[in-house]
């Protein structure tokens, strides 16, 4: 299908956003390209799909009025979510370059990308660590009896109580019979029943697993089991990226779509399971009366936000080796929403399960709800020991959560490789950017490291809680500020147009220009006046830890001022305000990469390294200049060749 040149040459047609208009290459082969659209929109659905999905919104949801969080959810993911994943997709696709590189756009804030850069860093650290202690339980599965099913192992304590009676004796008796040295029997049940009942996850998690130490400051030793399966997570994530998004795209088929098979698998066994509908019931009931409650909206808004991976600089990354007409409107649209299902369809699964065992244990669900790593490490593997056949449950869920972790930390580790990369730009270090990727897996497999100590939970938390809290919100907001209101939203609104074929729908231009900075500043707010100080079941952490988390927050949020205080001294002029100016115009290489899209004002010559140009052979640009006026149109083909036409109906 396509237009015949005089020359013989077919000219296919774009069948992409912009009607009318000749197919370019499209291609930026120096940098590269994802393979074609289902990758892009796997790994960004795999980026945004997280562990968090799964155990943070469904117990959000149940705590904040059950159905009527819905509400509060679906208006802030229509007014902030997709508006916000709409501009991080556009900005990265327009201008091709990584969370550093699109910052042409107003060098005075490329201090954002660089707090991008250190989000990413703290978030990828921690989050491998999660996924390696998935890994350990996973082949802590491979067995015929969970370990975290009875009571009656080296580190269980006199006050462990399973849901599971051991055959032929009674679990409570056999845990009494552990703890007597000296006096009755009855005595002894008797304490036991009057203590707080641990589970035999619990204390297979705290105990076994962890060997968890008193104090944050108490390192103790490195679990080497532990250290094991991180190796093993690091391996993973660059073998699936040592050829960048090449590799990863294809990875992501499998590790983007399985979740929702094995989400399916524990769908159908959880509802078949009785108390299962009383465990959905508290999930969903509608507590209307908390949608007056500004927490409910304020979580529904921060959830939105950090669940579909705002500010990470992983959007703009995966957006940037997208060929240049691609419709991301859609895709914002498309993945947005498949998140946002995800997370409450994952509620059905996990409640579901835990409805089942509070019918077991006849307590009321809100006893064995959690989140968290209480969730999918202690709760919901010891709901797990009541099925038959439990190792396999346990191995689904527990690849499932490696799955979901492997897609973000894929796009973690690429946003900083791509940003190194963009940034030296040098043929050297494109050429072996799978390098760049082994240093940074290594550097961050190292920092790991003391997340692995028998003090490592109470660090993994501390980094979570605060490393990318509201530090995220503030670099969103300023990226809001400077594209609409630093760089200009009309010239933004016009660069959309250019690439998409049509200008952004109204509802976005309001969205970005009013509604979402609005609600972002909202967001920032509410986490500020909601604060409280991180604790982790009843330890309490000390001072120096929690002025150990806000320098993290705050170390990311600092680069901003930093950098824009250097390029501002960098920059030319005599007087404060022209620097100033000056250091807010957008550079002379800011634009489209390849040359064929850089049409309009930015038709501007720019230099070679940093824009893409295809030249010409030198015997057809002679006969270019030759017969230049008798050519009435010329086609760039694919190859980047030149086809003539002198019939107007080519």
């Amino acid at each position: 299908i396509g237009a015949k040149c005089t020359s013989g040459l077919y000219i296919q047609r774009n069948n992409g956003a912009v009607p009318g208009e000749p197919v370019k290459t499209d291609k930026n082969s120096r940098r590269g390209n994802w393979g074609n659209q289902i990758e892009f929109i796997l790994t960004s659905v795999g980026y945004a799909v997280g562990l968090g999905n799964v155990w943070r919104f469904p117990y959000l949801c149940y705590r904040n009025g059950g159905g009527a969080f819905m509400f509060p959810y679906f208006i802030m993911l229509v007014f902030c979510g997709i508006p916000l994943f709409f501009l991080e997709l556009s900005f990265g696709q327009f201008a091709s370059q990584g969370c550093l590189g699109v910052w042409r756009i107003s060098p005075m804030f490329k201090g954002v990308g660089y707090g991008m850069m250190v989000v990413s860093t703290y978030i990828g650290i921690y989050y491998n660590v999660v996924i390696c202690i998935a890994f350990y339980y996973f082949f802590s599965s491979m067995t015929n009896l969970l370990p975290w099913t009875y009571c009656n192992n080296p580190w269980n304590t006199p006050t462990c109580n399973g849901v599971v009676t051991p055959t032929g004796i009674n679990n409570t008796l056999a845990n009494v019979t552990r703890s007597l040295v000296t006096g009755a029997a009855e005595v002894a049940v008797e304490v036991v029943n009057k203590t707080k009942r641990t589970s035999p996850s619990e204390e297979y998690w705290k105990h076994y697993v962890l060997k968890i130490s008193d104090d944050i400051g108490n390192f103790g030793e490195v679990r080497l089991p532990i250290l094991g399966c991180l190796a093993v997570s690091w391996v993973v994530v660059f073998l699936c990226l040592i050829r960048g998004v090449k590799s990863s795209g294809k990875v992501v088929y499998f590790t983007a779509t399985f979740p929702y098979v094995v989400l399916t698998i524990l769908f159908i066994r959880g509802i078949t399971l009785e108390g299962a509908v009383t465990g959905i019931k508290y999930y969903l009931t509608p507590q209307w009366h908390k949608i007056l409650d500004a927490k409910v909206w304020g979580d529904a808004a921060s959830q939105i936000f950090y669940s579909l991976g705002c500010a990470w600089g992983g959007l703009i990354t995966m957006a940037s080796y997208n060929k240049f007409h691609n419709n991301c409107y859609r895709d914002s649209i498309i993945i947005s929403i498949t998140n946002c299902a995800t997370s409450v369809y994952a509620g059905f699964v996990i409640f579901s399960i835990l409805g089942f065992m509070a019918h077991h244990l006849n307590v009321d669900v809100s006893e064995v709800a959690d989140h968290g790593p209480g969730l999918a490490f202690v709760a919901y593997p010891e709901a797990l020991t009541l099925l038959p056949i439990s190792p396999l449950w346990s191995l689904l869920f527990f690849f499932m959560l490696i799955l979901l972790g492997l897609g973000t930390q894929f796009c973690l580790l690429e946003t900083l490789v791509t940003a190194i990369v963009d940034e030296i730009g040098t043929d050297w270090i494109i050429r072996n950017k799978t390098v760049v990727t082994g240093g940074v897996a290594i550097v961050g497999f190292l920092l790991g490291v003391p997340l692995t100590t028998q003090a490592g939970i109470y660090w993994l938390l501390l980094m979570d809680n605060y490393a990318a809290s509201f530090s995220l919100v503030i670099i969103s907001c300023i990226m809001c500020i400077c594209i609409m209101y630093v760089y200009g939203h009309k010239k933004y609104f016009k660069d959309v147009e250019m690439m998409l074929g049509f200008p952004p729908p109204i509802f976005f231009r309001v969205c970005w220009r009013f509604v979402s900075p609005i609600i972002i500043s909202f967001i920032l707010i509410f986490t500020v006046i909601q604060y409280k100080p991180i604790t982790y079941n009843d330890y309490v952490y000390p001072g120096w830890s929690l002025a150990i988390g806000f320098l993290m927050a705050m170390s990311s949020v600092t680069c901003i001022p930093i950098y824009a205080l250097y390029k501002i001294s960098k920059s030319e002029g005599t007087t404060f305000l022209e620097r100033l100016k000056n250091s807010c115009k957008a550079d002379i290489k800011w634009g489209p990469a390849l040359s064929e899209h850089r049409i309009g004002h930015y038709a501007a010559p720019v230099s070679e390294g940093e824009v893409e140009v295809r030249p010409l052979k030198e015997e057809l640009k002679e006969k270019e200049d030759e017969k230049r006026d008798e050519i009435s149109l010329t086609i760039q083909g694919s190859n980047g060749s030149t086809a003539h036409n002198t019939t107007p109906s080519a």
